[in-house]
């Protein structure tokens, strides 16, 4: 049976072995650790796959015989910032329906939260006002999704029942029913301009880096809001909050941030138009997730090319 050798410092090794071995009995599952006293990995030719979450760098080129790299998250650029990752071994991306549904449930609270006006009856409420509102015709509201990849495609798909005018914007073209598509630079600011809450679930590329700056913020409709689950990276934070003081952007939920955890001295923690979550729009579930990676483990044995590879001149 092939050895996996587990690398991330923020996860609990014990349940990853656990649905590890539940789902491929026999596996051998070792556990990378800085202090040698507790590391595992013995022998670093013996390692099959890597299952791995922001590993330090040159550790990963250090397995000689490594068949594919697992990222235990959606994103990879935790991995293809590493000047020496292993060029001729497949980086395999997490797709998995606890992942994915976890991301559109977050995409489909921020967006009904702004739509009716929840921040806005909160405040109300701790301020003792009893006022109602004018509430809005969700037919009217149009959402752009900044990426339609796994995750930004079903969040999507999942809001077109709910009668909002559902956008999305990316590299390539994409065809996604009740979704209007746009795509490349050209198309970048027409999607902009009929966007009301914009969702970004981009992967974070050089090219991607900063697109939520001054003049992507201001393409967008006055009063609109921003909604940021994807990386820290993509956001001109300078930007966003010059946006909100002005009052062009209404309000904003940001789940990533450049630094993390967010530094206490960081204006958005005491900006009253800004949401705060601490990196949880969606968390991997080892149990579901582990089902993802046994099938691209099974089918490399198997001589198959694993699913959700990682196009390296893409970045993802």
């Amino acid at each position: 049976m092939p050895i996996l050798l587990f690398m991330s410092e923020a996860d609990n090794a014990d349940r990853w072995r656990d649905a590890m071995v539940e789902k491929l009995p026999g596996i051998e599952f070792r556990v990378w650790s800085a202090d040698p006293a507790a590391d595992e990995t013995g022998d670093p030719a013996e390692i099959d796959y890597a299952l791995v979450w922001k590993p330090r760098p040159g550790v990963l080129k250090g397995l000689v015989n490594l068949r594919a790299i697992l990222s235990l998250g959606a994103g990879v650029d935790h991995l293809v910032t590493d000047p020496e990752l292993p060029a001729h071994v497949p980086v395999v991306r997490l797709v998995d329906r606890c992942l994915t549904q976890g991301m559109s449930e977050t995409v489909i609270y921020w967006v009904i939260h702004f739509h009716r006006k929840m921040g806005v009856y909160a405040r109300f409420a701790r301020d003792g006002i009893w006022k109602k509102m004018r509430q809005a015709d969700a037919e009217r509201l149009r959402v752009g999704i900044l990426g339609l990849g796994e995750l930004g495609g079903d969040a999507a798909r999942k809001l077109v029942p709910l009668h909002y005018q559902v956008a999305g914007w990316s590299r390539r073209p994409k065809e996604i029913a009740g979704v209007a598509c746009f795509h490349g630079d050209d198309q970048l600011i027409p999607f902009l301009n009929r966007t009301d809450i914009l969702v970004c679930l981009l992967p974070l590329t050089p090219e991607t880096a900063g697109i939520i700056d001054a003049r992507t913020l201001a393409a967008l409709p006055a009063g609109a809001h921003v909604v940021n689950c994807a990386r820290g990276g993509h956001v001109v934070d300078e930007d966003l909050l010059a946006a909100l003081d002005a009052g062009h952007i209404a309000g904003a939920a940001l789940d990533v941030f450049h630094v993390e955890p967010l530094p206490a001295d960081h204006p958005y923690w005491t900006h009253p138009k800004v949401e705060i979550t601490p990196h949880v729009a969606s968390l991997t579930v080892p149990h579901s997730a582990a089902e993802w990676m046994v099938r691209n483990i099974q089918r490399i044995e198997a001589g198959e090319p694993p699913f959700n590879t990682v196009d390296g001149a893409r970045g993802y």
